[in-house]
C-alpha cells in the first residue's frame, strides 16, 4: 500500500458526453461515511452538502476533462476521494457505464440517464435529445436541485446469525436500499430511517442500543443507531467525528432532532 486515504470524503459525479464533445455533469453525490465503506453500504446524499463551491467546481471540471480525454460517449460515473483537511483529491474509479449510482442520480434529478445514454450511443447530440421526464428541456441542460435526496442501504444480515460479520467495509453487504426526498438533509434522512426500518424506528434514535466507541470506530449495519446512542449519552459532535471521521455537518440532523425531541 503506497498511501492510505481511509477517512477521506467520497464524492461521485455523473457525467454525460456526446460524440460532438458536448459534455455536462448531471448530478453529484456524497457519501455520508468516509472512504473505507463501500458506496453500496453507505448513506448517499444528493446533491453534496459539505463541499464548498471551489471544491465542487474543482471536481466538476476534473470530471469533464477526464471524460473528454477518454472520449467516453454516453454516461460515465467518476468517484473521488477528497482530503477533508485540504483540496487534495484522487480519482478512485471511472466507470464508463450505468451503475447503481446512476439509477439514484436519475431518480433524484429527473434526468433519464439510461434513455439519454442509449440515444448518445446511436450518435445523437445532447442539444437535440428531449428530456423525456420534464418534456420541456433538452438533455444538454444540467439539472438544478432545490431539495435533498438520501439513499439509505438495507441489510438482511440477521438471518445468518453469528456466522457472518456485521461490520461494513470495502465489501458490499447490503441487499437493497430506500430513497427519500425532502427540502433539507434533516428531513430526508429522518424519512429514510423510518422507511428502512419499516417504521419500527421513528426517526433518529438509538433503538435501545448502548453507546460504544468501538462501534463508532468499526462500523456495522447499525452504525446510525450507535451514533444516536452516543448523542443520547451526551457525547459531543467533535468526539463522534473523531471516532467515525464523518463530516461534522452530517450530524446537524441529530442536533435538530434532539433539540425538538427534548423540548
Amino acid at each position: 500500500v503506497e498511501k492510505s486515504m481511509k477517512g477521506w470524503k467520497e464524492i461521485e459525479y455523473e457525467v454525460v458526453r456526446d460524440s460532438f464533445d458536448n459534455c455536462i455533469t448531471v448530478c453529484n453525490m456524497e457519501n455520508f461515511d468516509p472512504l473505507g465503506v463501500h458506496t453500496g453500504d453507505s448513506i448517499v446524499i444528493a446533491p453534496s452538502q459539505t463541499l464548498d463551491d471551489e471544491e465542487y467546481q474543482m471536481l466538476r471540471t476534473c470530471a469533464i476533462k477526464v471524460v473528454r480525454h477518454l472520449k467516453v460517449v454516453g454516461e460515465c460515473n467518476i468517484q473521488y476521494a477528497l482530503n477533508p483537511d485540504s483540496r487534495q483529491y484522487c480519482i478512485i474509479e471511472v466507470n464508463a457505464r450505468l451503475s447503481r449510482s446512476s439509477a439514484l442520480a436519475s431518480k433524484a434529478t429527473g434526468y433519464p440517464l439510461a434513455f439519454v445514454a442509449a440515444k448518445l450511443s446511436l450518435g445523437m447530440r445532447l442539444p437535440v435529445i428531449r428530456n423525456s421526464v420534464t418534456k420541456e428541456t433538452t438533455a444538454c441542460f444540467e439539472p438544478s436541485l432545490d431539495y435533498v435526496v438520501v439513499k439509505f442501504p438495507r441489510w438482511d444480515l440477521e438471518k445468518f446469525g453469528v456466522k457472518v460479520s456485521k461490520q461494513i467495509s470495502s465489501a458490499m453487504k447490503s441487499v437493497g436500499e430506500v430513497m427519500s426526498i425532502g427540502r433539507t438533509f434533516e428531513e430526508s434522512i429522518q424519512k429514510a430511517i423510518r422507511m428502512v426500518t419499516d417504521y419500527r424506528v421513528q426517526g433518529f434514535n438509538s433503538d435501545g442500543l448502548s453507546p460504544s466507541d468501538e462501534e463508532l470506530r468499526n462500523p456495522t449495519d447499525r452504525r446510525i443507531f450507535y451514533i444516536a446512542a452516543a448523542f443520547e449519552n451526551g457525547q459531543t459532535v467533535e468526539h463522534v467525528h473523531q471516532m467515525t471521521k464523518i463530516d461534522r455537518f452530517n450530524f446537524s440532523f441529530s442536533l435538530c432532532f434532539f433539540f425538538f425531541f427534548y423540548i
